[in-house]
């Protein structure tokens, strides 16, 4: 697995049409040049040329429409989507964020069962429409049950729609907007198409926020908009699970935006540390400034590791295979806050630098914390992701090997997911992933998790600590490693990871381990049994010096691979 590298381009598709796309979609960025994308930033210009390139390359077109209602070969694939993903923010979250909401709005029309709305979202994608999905409210946040949006019924048909949504990405030029609502006097949840030209759809203002500033982050009104049954996607649970699937493929996206910018920001940091001379010596001759650069480093491989094993398992979902329920999550609170966490490691090198107007690095600052904000917040995931600790320890189930999922085709489930009943959902035994991984830190993480899943059997949480969600959300995160452990072994194996790097990311999450566990220690109240076993996780990663220097030459290898064109 190797880091993108926009002057190098080596991701391999299916198809020609897919590469060439991309290709494109970077050419228009290194032609356009960093000098003018960070003047567009600090002016907020609406990115009026980026939205007339991909209206005339047809790239929303072509990613984002399935197969059945696409005239020019288009596809609805998880495989190139994450990559597009990453490509976009590798330049700007404000371009990725228009893609991402995109994506989002067009969930529900493809979920719904309004065949002529479908129709018409393709043709508008082809013609080079974004799109919007109006579920926040400006009281409620994204608190379905509160919904204010309203469908008032009419003697005569159809309905009046009245509300307003907050925090809604495109809402200024959205071809459709995709609303959620209730229908008065049911109280009934109702999805509903909108068109922002329609004179009684009020785009109120613009919502300006310190990352994203090109975005446009709207707040619309519609006061009596008259809604018709041709203009629904879907009522009842339908709907409400709508709203829920749609975020299960949308949020999905930021863990891959997250990677796209820490990557962006870890050439610039290198290089500018390479070509710097203090006290005598090159930059990067520091210690300390080697141990920044290769903890980044094989940090993102990791976050890459996790996000695209994680797409493989998105694309072989099924009805009787959900486990992407609890790896979705996982993308969306833990890579995203691990793109945080390189981001500031590489900041510690790049220093005052990092805020001046003219580098990548100031823009992704501002940026990078947004991601694990944009889906709510870490306790959102963290409460998904505690409901599958039961089966993922103590109910294997054999399942196929999943293998990379790079074949071309619709993952057309993931517009029909089964919902709910996330405790049922079942996996393989969690230690397979470990089997034949002959390395000093995997063996010492895999015992740090055992010693988790005894304390589940021998110490749980009592009664009075199960009903404490903190407790249960610190207790959660010693779980989230454990899962991403097991994709990154999964699918450093897939890709043939080098094992000196699976050994420099294992060294990081051994520490990271032992940190969750102290925290369990100082910051919550444990029984004498629990405390013990929580010190018994508090492990020293076994040193590798001589494989530590070999990432380094890695590492280093990078230096001037990458620099944006001016």
């Amino acid at each position: 697995m190797q880091l993108l590298n926009p002057k190098n381009y080596s991701r391999v598709f299916c198809d020609e049409e897919t590469h060439r796309l991309v290709l494109k979609t970077i050419d228009f960025f290194e032609t356009k040049g960093l000098a003018r994308i960070k003047a567009d930033d600090q002016a907020m210009v609406w990115y009026e040329d980026f939205l007339t390139f991909i209206k005339e390359e047809k790239v929303f077109a072509h990613f984002l429409t399935p197969s059945a209602y696409s005239a020019g070969g288009g596809r609805w694939d998880m495989w190139r989507i994450s990559e597009f993903n990453e490509v976009l923010a590798f330049y700007g979250l404000c371009y990725w964020y228009a893609w991402q909401v995109t994506i989002l709005g067009l969930g529900p029309i493809w979920m719904g069962e309004n065949e002529e709305v479908k129709r018409r979202a393709a043709k508008l994608l082809d013609e080079g429409g974004v799109f919007a999905f109006g579920l926040s409210e400006r009281t409620h946040g994204a608190d379905l049950y509160s919904t204010e949006m309203t469908l008032v019924p009419q003697p005569g048909g159809g309905y009046l729609a009245r509300g307003a949504k907050y925090y809604i990405g495109n809402g200024n030029c959205a071809a459709l907007v995709s609303t959620f609502g209730k229908i008065a006097g049911s109280g009934e949840y109702v999805f509903f198409v909108v068109d922002p030209r329609h004179e009684k759809y009020q785009c109120v203002k613009k919502i300006d926020t310190s990352g994203v500033r090109q975005a446009y982050v709207a707040e619309y009104r519609l006061d009596d908009y008259t809604v018709g049954e041709g203009d629904i996607l879907s009522r009842g649970d339908h709907a409400w699970n709508s709203s829920l699937n749609t975020i299960n493929i949308g949020k999905f996206e930021l863990g891959c935006a997250s990677i796209g910018i820490a990557t962006h920001c870890f050439y610039e940091a290198l290089n500018h540390a390479a070509a710097r001379n203090l006290y005598g010596r090159q930059v990067t001759d520091f210690p300390h400034v080697r141990k920044l650069l290769a903890e980044s480093y094989v940090r993102l491989i990791a976050m890459k590791l996790v996000a695209y094993r994680s797409a493989d398992y998105l694309r072989a979902a099924g009805d009787d295979d959900r486990r992407y329920l609890l790896f979705n999550p996982i993308v969306k609170m833990k890579v995203t806050g691990q793109g945080e966490k390189v981001v500031a490691l590489l900041h510690e090198i790049i220093a005052a630098k990092g805020f001046e107007q003219d580098t990548y690095f100031e823009m992704a600052i501002r940026d990078i914390g947004m991601l694990p904000k944009l889906e709510g917040t870490e306790h959102v995931n963290m409460a998904l992701i505690i409901k599958f600790v039961r089966n993922y320890f103590f109910d294997p189930q054999p399942y196929e090997e999943v293998g990379q999922m790079s074949r071309p085709a619709d993952d057309g489930y993931l517009f029909t997911q089964k919902t709910g009943k996330l405790a049922s959902v079942r996996f393989p035994d969690y230690r397979l992933a470990y089997r034949g991984v002959d390395s000093p830190n995997v063996k010492v993480f895999a015992e740090q998790v055992a010693l988790f899943r005894s304390l589940l059997i021998t110490a749980p949480p009592s009664r009075e600590q199960a009903a404490n969600i903190d407790y249960m959300l610190a207790a959660g995160e010693l779980f989230t490693l454990a899962v991403y452990a097991q994709l990154v072994l999964e699918n450093a194996r897939l890709y043939g990871v080098d094992g000196d790097i699976v050994e420099q990311i294992f060294t990081f999450l051994v520490k990271d381990f032992s940190a969750q566990a102290l925290r369990m220690i100082i910051g919550q109240e444990n029984s004498p049994a629990q405390e013990e076993i929580f010190r018994q996780m508090l492990r020293k990663p076994v040193a590798d010096d001589e494989g530590w220097r070999r990432v380094w030459e890695v590492v280093f290898g990078h230096r001037d691979r990458y620099v944006m064109n001016e």
